[in-house]
């Protein structure tokens, strides 16, 4: 209890090192706590081409250790650990990880969100073995072989164009019958010649020995069932949010989003929620640097008593 921080950030993503960056701008004593590298699930994207200031576009490993360093100019630290528990209503707030345990006078929960599975049998045990949630770290696997691509959100027509530059084919399975990525990505897609789309279809298996060999696809329409040989299965249907710390001490909604409306201030004095991990329309790096920013502001007028 000697040591406490005035802030501690769980989560090192744009939103978590932009409030540190407020923070302890502000003179606040900020300490942040990430269990991968600078910039969390950002770190994992190939091109970021929409933060604003990078007209060449940035990577976002290259983004999320500019965050860090720009926060530890100004004193703020950072800690390489993983958030076991937390007490959010004692004071001071208590965050224990495998290594020891902090304390901070408030708490920003900057935990993102992680990648919805499939669902499938042997889906787990295929991780690594033909099964992936990120083309961008993976896709350099696939050169020449063919893959497939399960949805048709923003994420998935992203993976989808980086796969079709590495793969010798890109087959995507989506339940509706057209994508729901922005506009942009639409026209791309349709002209790309070796991507091919099932739509209103689901799958419903993945095919394997020791490592993926195909999937049996399902319509949705019909009932009919498809098996198609592949090489990968690169899922992209959504994220879910890292709010396990936070249930039963924070209001969540029914997806598990921590509530927080744009002050990010949570149900609970003194903690805040940024990013992916709260409730939100928009869920993009410039979002979250700002969710950072407006906490960190409500944060310092918390500890001068408003």
């Amino acid at each position: 209890m000697d040591k406490i921080y005035d802030m501690i950030i769980i989560g090192g993503g744009p939103g978590g090192y932009t409030a540190a960056l407020y923070a302890a701008r502000a003179g606040l004593k900020p300490l942040i706590i990430e269990k991968m590298s600078a910039g969390g699930q950002m770190a994992l994207t190939d091109q970021i081409d929409n933060y604003p200031g990078f007209e060449e576009g940035i990577d976002g490993f290259s983004l999320g250790q500019k965050m860090k360093q720009s926060a530890e100019r100004f004193g703020a630290k950072t800690e390489s650990a993983t958030v076991l528990s937390v007490d959010l209503k004692s004071d001071p707030k208590v965050v224990k990880t495998a290594k020891e345990t902090f304390y901070g006078k408030t708490v920003v929960i900057s935990t993102g969100a992680d990648p919805r599975e499939l669902g499938v049998p042997e889906e787990r045990q295929l991780i690594g073995r033909g099964i992936s949630y990120c083309a961008s770290c993976d896709g350099m696997f696939y050169r020449g072989k063919t893959v497939v691509v399960v949805g048709g959100g923003n994420t998935a027509a992203a993976d989808i164009i980086v796969l079709s530059r590495i793969a010798s084919k890109v087959i995507v399975v989506h339940r509706r019958d057209t994508l729901r990525a922005s506009k942009i990505y639409h026209e791309t897609l349709m002209k790309t010649p070796n991507v091919e789309f099932y739509w209103d279809s689901e799958v419903s298996e993945i095919l394997s020995g020791d490592k993926v060999t195909g999937v049996s696809i399902r319509s949705l329409k019909t009932g009919e069932k498809t098996q198609l040989s592949c090489d990968g299965v690169f899922v992209a249907i959504g994220r879910k949010p890292a709010s396990e710390l936070a249930a039963g001490q924070l209001d969540l909604d029914e997806r598990g989003y921590i509530i927080a409306d744009e002050s990010t201030r949570t149900s609970l004095p003194g903690v805040y929620a940024v990013g992916d991990v709260r409730t939100k329309v928009v869920r993009q790096v410039v979002t979250a640097a700002s969710d950072g920013a407006v906490a960190a502001h409500y944060a310092e007028e918390y500890l001068a008593g408003g």
